[in-house]
């Protein structure tokens, strides 16, 4: 018996793109033989033909205008790779009208207009595939949808963008400042010439977003996640919080709680060293999900990369072959209501706060009447010895919520005895919030 062919149109042939295009090849009689069928990239839609490209695509395969995807009706898998939000948003929906099955792993258009494509998924009957969306090469998509599907999901927090963490591991390993861990980021691919988004958490911010929805089964808006980046972290403070026993991570953190708003938000967290997220360094990702049933479970791999990303795009073009063998409506349906999400005022945890002030008696007594007055504990202090006229505090504060922290630190900013050069971190403690 002949297998079907599944023909498929590829949008992009960047690094990730020229990845799928690549490993389809090189492992095509293995995954004929696992999806009982063909799978054949038939026109690939990129901005230049004319290109030269580090591996050889015939030429007869290119095409400049992704609308020939669309309109060719041998295509049965639409595969979006474009990046960006605008045109890629347009892509999918033309796909998903013309009833052709959509993979894609961008992350910003599903986040910001996740709700309207996968409503038209629903309408249209057919699916959307995006694993590669978050975390690269690690199948926490599937793992959640599928494998955890029985479990009420209580928690899933982990470092799911590699630049921030590549970062952040050389400023404490190496001693490096922010921006020279940056520029080495840059100089070996890890992050973009404009890193924006990675290091100002909104690339993480995105992810957050997909697995929250995953997690609740209910849309969750973009604009209602807290989001904070590693811009500000400062070399003095990781040493700090080296000494006290954490690292400091870039966390995505979301708990579902019963009958109560979800917390969603991503900021870099202290991580206690005796943690197994606080000995994921580099350019790694690992994720944890906590579910009512399974328990603690945890995912960890390349979050990015040719390779690994190209690896969950084939898993989902799989999973299309096969669904379209079988008439599978298969992909993520999330429910017509939006998540309520817990405002980041009310969220609850334990402070690091670093301040630099007045080297003069008096100080912490102003500042201790301060956090009291709005109910805000003080578990310790630190002072490193100091001669000059000038000193870092390092206060670790109780349980709180962030919201009179914020205006406990507002008040502190208008002391004569403290400047501007001041640091707030959470304490994450990978349980359920007070």
């Amino acid at each position: 018996m002949a297998r079907r062919k599944i023909q498929i149109g590829l949008a992009g042939l960047g690094n990730v793109g020229m990845g799928v295009y690549a490993n389809l090849s090189k492992n095509a009689a293995l995954l004929s033989q696992r999806c009982q069928a063909d799978l054949d990239i038939t026109r690939i839609a990129v901005r230049d033909a004319s290109k030269a490209r580090n591996r050889a695509v015939p030429a007869d395969l290119l095409t400049e205008s992704w609308q020939d995807l669309i309109d060719d009706d041998a295509i049965d898998v639409v595969v979006e790779l474009i990046g960006g939000v605008d045109q890629a948003k347009t892509l999918v929906t033309a796909a998903l009208r013309r009833k052709k099955v959509v993979v894609t792993g961008n992350k910003a258009l599903l986040a910001e207009h996740g709700q309207e494509i996968f409503s038209l998924a629903q309408e249209m009957e057919v699916p959307v595939y995006f694993e590669a969306a978050v975390a690269g090469g690690i199948p926490i998509i599937k793992a959640v949808q599928e494998s955890l599907v029985g479990n009420a999901i209580r928690m899933i927090s982990g470092i799911i963008n590699g630049t921030c963490n590549y970062i952040l591991t050389k400023m404490r390993e190496e001693g490096w400042s922010y921006q020279e861990a940056l520029k080495e980021a840059q100089a070996l691919g890890y992050a973009e010439a404009d890193p924006t988004l990675d290091v100002n958490g909104w690339d993480a911010g995105h992810k957050a977003v997909l697995l929250a929805s995953l997690a609740s089964g209910r849309w969750v808006a973009a604009d209602q996640i807290h989001v904070e980046g590693v811009e500000d972290i400062r070399l003095g403070d990781l040493r700090f919080v080296e000494t006290l026993g954490y690292a400091v991570k870039l966390l995505a953190v979301i708990r579902c709680a019963d009958d109560e708003p979800m917390e969603v938000r991503v900021q870099p967290c202290l991580v206690p060293k005796s943690h197994l997220l606080a000995s994921v360094n580099g350019v790694f990702n690992a994720v944890m999900v906590e579910g009512d049933l399974v328990g603690e479970t945890l995912f960890y791999g390349s979050g990015a990369g040719q390779d690994p990303t190209s690896s969950s795009v084939i898993a989902d073009i799989v999973d299309a072959a096969v669904g379209l063998q079988h008439e599978e409506k298969r992909g993520y349906v999330p429910s017509s209501e939006l998540a309520a999400v817990k405002p980041i005022a009310d969220t609850i945890s334990q402070y690091y706060l670093r301040l630099h002030v007045d080297n003069r008696p008096g100080v912490l007594a102003h500042i201790a009447q301060i956090t009291a007055r709005h109910d805000i504990g003080i578990m310790s202090v630190i002072q490193p010895e100091s001669t000059g006229e000038t000193a870092d505090l390092v206060l670790m504060l109780d349980h709180a919520p962030f919201g009179s922290v914020q205006q406990a630190l507002a008040e502190i900013r208008e002391l004569e005895s403290t400047s501007d050069d001041m640091t707030l971190l959470r304490m994450e403690s990978f349980e359920e919030s007070p």
